[in-house]
């Protein structure tokens, strides 16, 4: 794709918060991966804790590799826990796990956000890997056509990152919640566990903020050559 100051101005700023995002969530997570919960509560035992609390049963745990590589999957129904969270006492291990708990009660309670984001997946990922090489190649060969395609594929990237961000922010509060009102972490570790996911949630913003950039940057390209 041809060079375009635009990138300068509007798209490098963007690429620096979502660098920016994922410094502080990887900071905080180290910081309080430091800090012992007062009751020794693991990260599966918080998982199981919330799971319990919010009456949602069914749902596996499961140790898997990788750092913060923590999930649910909502096709097997379990929840995965990487090796810095699964075992670990820490405040930060115990706010990821609760998180993901709380992603396991969305899918329980069919929270509409978490299903519409399920139901386009894989228009996604499609849209992921497709759109710029469309834009790539209707821009060399000269077909609007092929560069609307990407264009309005990557816009598919774009909602989804949308909806992602509702889904998230609830999952967290329903994890807040639980872990405040079932006193599973006293008042000073429930800052910490908010202050992790809190940081966590900003990656998500950082992404959508980029893709934006990028959408617009596209479509002010598309405009130009019209």
């Amino acid at each position: 794709m041809p060079f375009d100051p635009t990138y300068i101005y509007l798209v490098l700023p963007a690429l620096l918060f979502a660098m920016w995002a994922q410094y502080m969530v990887t900071s905080s997570f180290k910081a309080y991966s430091k800090k012992r919960t007062t009751n020794g509560m693991t990260g599966a035992q918080a998982a199981e804790a919330v799971l319990r609390e919010l009456k949602v049963s069914g749902v596996k745990i499961e140790r898997t590799g990788g750092n913060l590589t923590d999930h649910f999957d909502p096709k097997t129904k379990t929840i995965r826990l990487s090796e810095s969270v699964y075992n670990s006492p820490s405040i930060a291990a115990v706010g990821v796990a609760a998180h993901e708990a709380g992603h396991a009660a969305q899918y329980a309670a069919k929270y509409g956000p978490m299903k519409v984001r399920a139901a386009i997946i894989p228009v996604t990922n499609l849209g992921s890997s497709l759109a710029v090489p469309l834009v790539l190649l209707g821009t060399a060969l000269g077909v609007a056509g092929l560069i609307d395609l990407g264009i309005l594929m990557f816009g598919v990237v774009v909602v989804f990152q949308v909806i992602t961000l509702p889904v998230e922010f609830n999952a967290s509060r329903r994890a807040m919640a639980v872990l405040d009102e079932s006193k599973l972490l006293a008042k000073d570790e429930l800052g910490g566990a908010g202050r992790v996911l809190n940081a966590a949630a900003l990656t998500y913003v950082g992404a959508l903020v980029v893709s934006l950039t990028q959408l617009v940057r596209l479509a002010g390209m598309r405009k130009r050559r019209r």
